[in-house]
C-alpha cells in the first residue's frame, strides 16, 4: 500500500497509519465530549431560568390526577409555583435527615397534605428544623390543623438515591398495614417508597413551601441546587481544546522539512 504523501515547497507532508487512526479517534472522542458537557451547561442554565421566572409568576393550582409519572410530563410542573388547599395528615410525616442550614446540622419536616375535595395526597417540605445534641433524640414541632392554603414552587425529588437503608417489601407492607411503627426519620426522600408505605394515592409532584405562605413553615430559604455551570463550560472547552491540540500534534509529526542538498526536483 503507497503511502499517503503531498509536498509544499520544501515540506513534506507524509503521515502514517496509526497517526490516521489515532487523530481519526480522539479527535471525534473529544469533541463529543466537549459537546456533551456544554450541553449540560446549557441545561442547568435553562434550569436557573425556569426557577427564577417561577418566583415571579402567578401562582397556578396545583395539578391534580397526577400519580403516575409515565403518564405526565412531570419536567413540564418543576419549579412551578402552584396554590393549593387541603389539611396535613400528621400520621404519615417524617423528617429528611442530614440537612444543613448555615454549619447546623437538621432535618427537613416533611408532610403529606390532603387535597380539598379530592382523595389525593401530596408531599410538603415545611422547611428546616434544628436537631437535637443527641440523634437519638428527636426534636418537637408543631403541625396546624384544619384547613391550610399552601403556596410553594413544585418539588420533584430526584430518583438517583444511594442508600444503605433496607426496602424490605415486608416491612413497607407492615408500617402501610399498621402493624409496625411509621420510620419518622428517613435518609433519603424515595417517593417510590413514600408512595409503596402509605395506605393513600399520592402525587408525583412535591412542592417546597414558600417563604411567604403561613400554612406550619420553618426556616425555608430555599435555593437551588450548584450547579456547576462555569465548571461543565470549563470542561467543554477543554475538550475542545484537546481536539484542537491533536489535529496539531497530528499535522507536526506527520511533516518533515527537507534537507537543502535533496530538495532539488527532477523533472
Amino acid at each position: 500500500m503507497k503511502q499517503l504523501q503531498f509536498r509544499m515547497h520544501r515540506y513534506v507532508f507524509q503521515p502514517t497509519l496509526v497517526g490516521i487512526v489515532v487523530t481519526l479517534i480522539c479527535i471525534p472522542l473529544f469533541i463529543k465530549l466537549g459537546l456533551w458537557q456544554y450541553n449540560k451547561a446549557q441545561q442547568k442554565q435553562a434550569i436557573h431560568e425556569a426557577y427564577d421566572q417561577a418566583k415571579v409568576d402567578k401562582a397556578l393550582k396545583f395539578p391534580l390526577e397526577l400519580t403516575d409519572s409515565k403518564a405526565i410530563n412531570i419536567d413540564d410542573w418543576k419549579y412551578k409555583k402552584v396554590i393549593v388547599q387541603g389539611v396535613y395528615e400528621t400520621k404519615y410525616q417524617f423528617l429528611l435527615d442530614n440537612q444543613v442550614e448555615g454549619d447546623r446540622v437538621g432535618y427537613h419536616v416533611i408532610t403529606p397534605l390532603k387535597i380539598d375535595n379530592t382523595n389525593e395526597y401530596l408531599l410538603v417540605n415545611r422547611g428546616w428544623i434544628l436537631g437535637k445534641d443527641t440523634h437519638t433524640e428527636l426534636p418537637i414541632f408543631n403541625t396546624p390543623t384544619g384547613k391550610q392554603t399552601l403556596t410553594g414552587q413544585v418539588w420533584v425529588p430526584s430518583k438517583k438515591i444511594f442508600t444503605l437503608e433496607s426496602s424490605d417489601n415486608q416491612s413497607i407492607a407492615s408500617a402501610q398495614s399498621g402493624n409496625q411503627p411509621w420510620q419518622q426519620v428517613w435518609q433519603n426522600m424515595s417517593m417510590e417508597k413514600y408512595k409503596r408505605s402509605v395506605p393513600f394515592v399520592v402525587s408525583e409532584l412535591a412542592i417546597k413551601l414558600d417563604q411567604d405562605s403561613h400554612a406550619g413553615g420553618f426556616v425555608r430559604n430555599w435555593q437551588i441546587p450548584a450547579e456547576r455551570i462555569t465548571s461543565n463550560l470549563g470542561y467543554a472547552y477543554q475538550w475542545f481544546g484537546f481536539a484542537f491540540t491533536a489535529l496539531l500534534i497530528f499535522i507536526y509529526t506527520s511533516t518533515t522539512k527537507i534537507r537543502p542538498e535533496n530538495s532539488s526536483d527532477k523533472l
